[in-house]
């Protein structure tokens, strides 16, 4: 093949602009490389009229391939899909096609190689196309022989790779023409396939450019993915976020251990531990622990043949009855603790290389390659290998893996605390219905005691009502005036013993002096207790395995004994119980002194009057000293408790509080740190910029302070409760003190709010307050905070049944005015005493009602539902212990108004 100047006519200039145009528009078209080169291998062999042309391509070890070609009525065999060995072509020639672009002409009968460089090796100018000829190697004369070419051009394919940093030409391959007759090359063509073989290599960077787009758009959705399962979904998909992982990486299994809760999901093909490796979690194996333990937070360890690797050569025997040959290891850190890997497994797979002829190693350096008939050499055990963007992929779920599992920490954390918060809250909501029964049965028996001083009746009811309550066999009042049982309850077949008297040995009288000071004994097995041999056979001959023993005490005196006796089996007494047969007994001493009173009554006329008179006065006092007791157990509790509850709460919210303001700040030199990066690095890597596109980053800058700022305002709610609860219940202030009264009215209403709140059936209770200009008053806050609660409550319950009953009635004619209550504060004229005024728009009151309101246990409202000491207690507060008056001005359809006056400081010392 030789090269010439002389034109032959338009038609080549033509068939030349052809060439290139056709080019040029398949680049166009196209974004396949390998159509492209296909095109291009048929144009140019056209063009040059040759018997072959095709495109060598260089292998990462230097081999060469030939991936597209175009043969003239198969003229020369095919060597589309061979592989060609690196020393095929010695490494200085593909240095001079490299460094100066150089084309190789060799024209095989005159032994002649013609070398025409495109730039000067020395000054890397563009050089004119020369053509400098000199006698080829022999070895390469042989060489194109063996292969049936008599003369061949060799044009170079440059490519320079613009997305690594050095961005450095390299030889990507070779563009062939063989002909098998001598062949005269213009210079004109050899500038035309300069010019396609530098189309090739835009094509070439355009396919490059593609498949990392491809791949960064790939990439980018299996994030979305695998972001959607873990955070975005109602629940974290934790095993199909590791299915979508398997998939996006190819892989035929793989597994996500967890290392706290050592739990593991797997998916796909998986490891099996021998019995010698002593684990069934290849995890917790002291090797991989060993080896993990070494990994570094954002290390990603990769091999394509896990076999291979020393630290792996003890559990490799785990993958052996699997397809399992490449591992991907992914270590998860959370703020650089260790908390599970994701390891990703590749199938291994046999492949195929077709040679061009078989390749002698030994005898390459001395001969050329005389035979191109193919040879295919099978290759075991192969695994794809990691790609750097696969790397970098892992890289990026490892965060979000890691946040997910320690979201699914927290998660259940909260779920276990919800679960003990919510079996407390039944405990403890058990216990206090049990209470409330309680109370209930001694607010019964007291009210039966008030209504008859008949002692067997009541006597017979308390007993009745203790065997019920305990759920035992027997219960019975043992009177010690006559050693016997004068009352009983049998829940059964036992034996009676009313009227059975107890040998004197089984009370004896260090027994009775200790029952006199109120002693209770509980025997919870009758047989193996501290008991006299005669007592424990007097026990047993009643049919008593165990038994409950409280005193009936009048004053000082011992009357007798309140006793329930289990008989079926022994029983272990609680707390609860004797405290309620305690109570009880108490009951029944009143009533027992109540029928003595009324019998010392019934001896005369006059002395039955006097004895009245005192008899009421007594019961008078009874009352209120009761009803003192009770309301002050009772707020007492609850003072105690709402103030536990405040503290407890003010702890953790002081805490929150305090550190919002630092958060908030925190986040604000935060944002403004990454708006002065936004400032002076307005063009940020690419890899940032995706992170930024998909969290969202403007709406992320401008929701967090809006977030911080609702939970300011959370908190601060939260804050204002508390400090209610501690203003409402008093207890870490003195009784006597200087208060607003208008905060502890503020604090009352917060406590009522949600019973201020409507429903379906009911509307919101709209409060109205006239505060005036008040000031301080002394008085007692916590009592003063009861006569508001109680004032509140009555109003809104009256508000409600009202509206109940409208909405019984007509609601055209006589529409339901809207609920409200109406609060107004003024000092009187001469600045002494302070007036309130709470009024309701209820249903109001009739006469005989408001006379009655301030009376010990009166109420109109249903059983079950009050207990008629609120206003009386307020009455008391109001007028006994702070020397004011309290009235009640109440009509009915005109709602009802209490007027409350008291002194701003009172002339002598306030009496408790």
């Amino acid at each position: 093949m030789t090269l010439s100047d002389k034109p032959k006519g338009l038609q080549q200039s033509l068939d030349q602009e052809s060439l290139l145009h056709q080019m040029i528009n398949q680049i166009r078209r196209s974004l396949d490389l390998q159509e492209i080169l296909t095109t291009t291998v048929s144009q140019v062999r056209l063009f040059l009229g040759a018997d072959r042309v095709k495109v060598y391509r260089f292998g990462a070890d230097g081999s060469g391939e030939v991936i597209a070609e175009s043969i003239h009525e198969q003229r020369l065999p095919s060597l589309l899909g061979l592989r060609f060995p690196v020393h095929d072509i010695p490494e200085a020639a593909r240095e001079m096609f490299l460094l100066v672009g150089q084309r190789s002409i060799v024209d095989v009968a005159n032994e002649k190689i013609g070398l025409s460089p495109l730039q000067s090796k020395e000054t890397g100018k563009r050089l004119q196309t020369n053509i400098h000829y000199r006698q080829v190697d022999p070895c390469h004369i042989q060489y194109l022989k063996a292969m049936g070419v008599q003369s061949s051009l060799v044009v170079p394919i440059v490519h320079c790779d613009r997305q690594e940093q050095s961005a450095k030409s390299k030889l990507w391959g070779l563009l062939v023409s063989h002909h098998t007759e001598p062949q005269e090359i213009l210079k004109r063509q050899l500038k035309v396939l300069q010019q396609v073989a530098d189309q090739v290599a835009i094509a070439i960077a355009q396919s490059d450019l593609l498949a990392t787009a491809s791949a960064k758009q790939e990439q980018e959705a299996t994030i979305n993915r695998v972001t959607t399962l873990l955070h975005k979904l109602p629940t974290i998909q934790l095993q199909g976020a590791l299915e979508a992982v398997i998939t996006a990486f190819g892989g035929i299994g793989g597994r996500l251990y967890i290392e706290q809760a050592g739990e593991v999901y797997t998916w796909g093909d998986q490891p099996i531990l021998p019995y010698e490796l002593d684990n069934s979690i290849i995890e917790q194996h002291q090797m991989w622990q060993k080896w993990m333990a070494e990994c570094k937070q954002g290390n990603v360890w990769a091999t394509t043949d896990l076999y291979k690797e020393p630290h792996l050569r003890i559990l490799a025997l785990a993958f052996r009855s699997t397809q399992i040959r490449g591992l991907m290891v992914i270590p998860l850190h959370y703020r650089e603790k260790f908390i599970g890997v994701l390891s990703i497994f590749r199938s291994e797979f046999e492949t195929e290389v077709l040679w061009a002829g078989r390749c002698d190693q030994n005898r390459r350096q001395l001969l050329p390659q005389l035979s191109f008939e193919v040879w295919r050499e099978e290759k075991k055990g192969q695994s794809s290998e990691w790609k750097p963007e696969e790397i970098s992929l892992a890289q990026a779920l490892c965060e979000h893996f890691s946040m997910a599992i320690e979201q699914q920490k927290m998660y259940k954390q909260v779920q276990s605390l919800n679960v003990n918060l919510e079996l407390r809250v039944q405990e403890q909501t058990a216990e206090l219905e049990k209470s409330l029964l309680f109370t209930k049965v001694i607010k019964q028996i007291t009210e039966h005691i008030r209504r008859t001083l008949d002692l067997q009746t009541t006597l017979q009811t308390i007993v009745r009502e203790v065997r019920s309550l305990l759920n035992s066999d027997r219960v019975v009042i043992f009177q010690l005036k006559s050693r016997s049982v004068i009352v009983e309850e049998i829940n059964g077949d036992w034996q009676s013993v009313l009227g059975v008297n107890a040998p004197s040995e089984c009370l004896p009288d260090e027994y009775t002096s200790l029952y006199s000071q109120d002693r209770v004994r509980a025997i919870n097995n009758v047989s193996t207790a501290s008991l006299s041999d005669c007592h424990q056979e007097f026990l047993l001959s009643l049919q008593i395995q165990a038994n409950l023993i409280v005193p009936i005490n009048i004053g000082m005196e011992l009357w007798g004994l309140l006793i329930a006796h289990e008989c079926n089996a022994p029983r272990n007494w609680q707390d609860a119980e004797v405290y309620l047969l305690q109570q009880l007994a108490d009951q029944a001493a009143i009533a027992i002194q109540q029928a003595q009173l009324y019998k010392q009554t019934s001896e005369s006329e006059i002395q039955a009057r006097n004895q009245a008179a005192k008899l009421e006065h007594t019961l008078h006092q009874l009352q209120e000293t009761q009803t003192r007791l009770i309301q002050t157990e009772k707020m007492s509790g609850l003072g105690q408790l709402v103030a536990g509850v405040a503290h407890e709460i003010n702890n953790p919210i002081n805490f929150i509080y305090g550190n919002l303001c630092h958060a908030n700040d925190y986040t604000e030199q935060l944002l403004e740190i990454l708006g002065l990066y936004q400032l002076h690095y307005p063009h940020p890597h690419s890899e940032i910029s995706a992170a930024i596109e998909a969290v969202d980053f403007e709406f992320l800058v401008e929701d967090l302070p809006k977030i911080i700022t609702s939970m300011q305002v959370g908190s601060e709610r939260i804050r204002s409760i508390v400090l209610s609860l501690r203003n409402f219940s008093r207890l870490d202030e003195a009784d006597n003190k200087r208060v607003d009264l208008h905060e502890g009215i503020d604090n009352t209403l917060l406590i009522l709010q949600h019973r201020l709140k409507g429903n379906a059936k009911f509307p919101d209770i709209e409060v109205i307050k006239e505060y005036g200009n008040i000031p301080l008053v002394e008085c007692y806050a916590g009592q003063m905070n009861q006569v508001f609660m109680h004032i509140f409550s009555n109003a809104i319950d009256a508000l409600v049944m009202g509206n109940e009953e409208w909405g019984q009635g007509d609601k055209g004619n006589n529409p339901c005015p809207m609920p409200t209550i109406q609060i107004s504060t003024k000092v009187s004229a001469d600045n002494s005493r302070l007036l309130i005024r709470i009024r309701d728009n209820g249903p109001g009151m009739t006469q005989e009602v408001k006379t009655r309101i301030f009376d010990p246990f009166y109420t109109t409202k249903p059983v079950g539902k009050g207990t008629g000491l609120g206003l009386s207690i307020s009455y008391q507060i109001i007028v006994e212990k702070h020397r004011g008056i309290m009235e009640c001005i109440s009509e009915p359809g005109k709602g009802t108004e209490f007027w409350i006056e008291i002194p701003i400081k009172p002339l002598a010392k306030i009496v408790k």
